[in-house]
């Protein structure tokens, strides 16, 4: 396959598919004028990764997650405690943005949104004090 080939199959851009060659999620075969050529186990490996980062998983996450599946000898305990971090550092994203948006939206509530050129979303974001 080609890199539009697999491109199209993984659902991943060719540049994230470079990209993850470049640090050696894969390494397809080059014909003889240059091209990559894919096997079905790079596709594969590729769509194992492209669904990791879908769910949040950092790319040493995926690397870590790979090698687990790759290995037959693996502990389903490694691969749950991968996962828990990922879920806990989740956890943590969801409670900042909620916390960010009680901040935005308690702004967006005190501005006045008239002609007036007095705003509290500006004074806050220039950090002037609360009158």
């Amino acid at each position: 396959m080609n890199i539009g080939d697999v491109a199209e199959r993984s659902g991943l851009p060719a540049k994230t598919i470079r990209y993850y060659e470049d640090i050696g999620f894969i390494r397809p075969a080059r014909s003889a004028n240059g091209y990559r050529q894919f096997a079905q186990k790079d596709l594969h490996k590729l769509t194992f990764v492209g669904r990791a980062r879908s769910l949040g998983f950092t790319i040493e996450d995926c690397r870590t997650l790979l090698a687990l599946y790759e290995d037959r000898g693996r502990a389903s305990a490694d691969v749950k405690r991968v996962a828990q971090q990922n879920l806990a550092d989740i956890d943590t994203k969801i409670a900042d943005l909620q916390e960010m948006r009680a901040t935005l939206s308690h702004l967006v509530t005190s501005c006045a949104g008239d002609d007036r050129p007095d705003c509290p979303i500006l004074d806050t974001l220039g950090g002037m004090p609360k009158a």
